[in-house]
């Protein structure tokens, strides 16, 4: 079954008590309220996965995610932190191919396929970025694109394996710029994604797999994409460090 999800990225943002006071009130603005997503993910920095996932422990509603892992599971690889130390740490989710890891980090589609067999083997569950750069939207090369990740980064899964997966779309033009792609385009291409599923993996494994819309999705514009046929919830930035903003965006679900 497809699960609503919202998941909060820190990015590189705050520190231990930051990361303290951010959970505190979005577990006290989430007490009253009815939560119509499955999962609500908080995604910190690495230091404070722990600190985090104890505070939540406990509210089923909660997940823990990491915002990166490394392609290997252990050895001498010097500033690199494995899945499984991630899920020793409490963490369920890590996400894998952001965008900024690819474009910052030089991450490839390769790399990015190591890492999410790495999350799997530790049962966790990969959510997987992927989109396209302005150029290649003005240039329509946003469908090959996206069809390169996917099938590079999780198309030699076994259909176990991919119906543990998550999908993120986030146009890379729309992350932290303040554009968004319109209703339109988000669900052509989360239905474009889904049919890509579906063609190597049935319809059963494509209807069920969650697709998250990341790019400036804030508490405006949450409701109208979250509505769409193919969006299943959202990969949220900027608007995941302010606890308010983020709990509205949890409550943009349609009845």
């Amino acid at each position: 079954m497809r699960k609503k999800i919202v998941a909060g990225n820190w990015k590189m943002n705050g520190l231990q008590n930051d990361a303290k006071t951010l959970t505190n009130e979005i577990l006290n603005l989430v007490m009253d309220i009815s939560v119509k997503a499955d999962h609500i993910v908080l995604a910190p920095p690495f230091p404070f996965i722990a600190l985090v996932a104890e505070l939540v422990k406990g509210d089923s509603r909660f997940s823990i995610a990491a915002q990166n892992c490394a392609e290997n599971n252990s050895g001498a690889f010097t500033g690199e932190v494995s899945a499984a130390m991630i899920q020793s740490a409490g963490a369920s989710f890590v996400i894998v191919g952001h965008s900024e890891r690819r474009a910052y980090y030089q991450e490839t589609d390769n790399i990015i396929a190591l890492k999410v067999k790495q999350v799997l083997a530790c049962t966790m569950m990969p959510l997987f970025c992927c989109g396209e750069s302005l150029s290649e939207r003005k240039s329509d090369q946003h469908f090959n694109i996206v069809k390169k990740q996917i099938e590079t980064g999780l198309f030699t899964l076994t259909e176990q394996e991919i119906s543990n997966c998550i999908i993120a779309y986030e146009p890379v033009w729309a992350i932290g710029t303040g554009e968004t792609a319109t209703p339109a385009q988000a669900q052509e291409m989360h239905a474009f994604i889904r049919s890509l599923v579906e063609a190597n993996y049935g319809s059963e494994i494509s209807n069920n797999i969650t697709l998250l819309y990341g790019g400036s999705c804030n508490e405006k514009n949450a409701n109208e994409l979250f509505a769409l046929k193919d969006v299943d919830g959202g990969l949220i930035g900027g608007a995941s460090l302010k606890a308010a903003s983020f709990v509205e965006i949890i409550r943009s679900f349609p009845d």
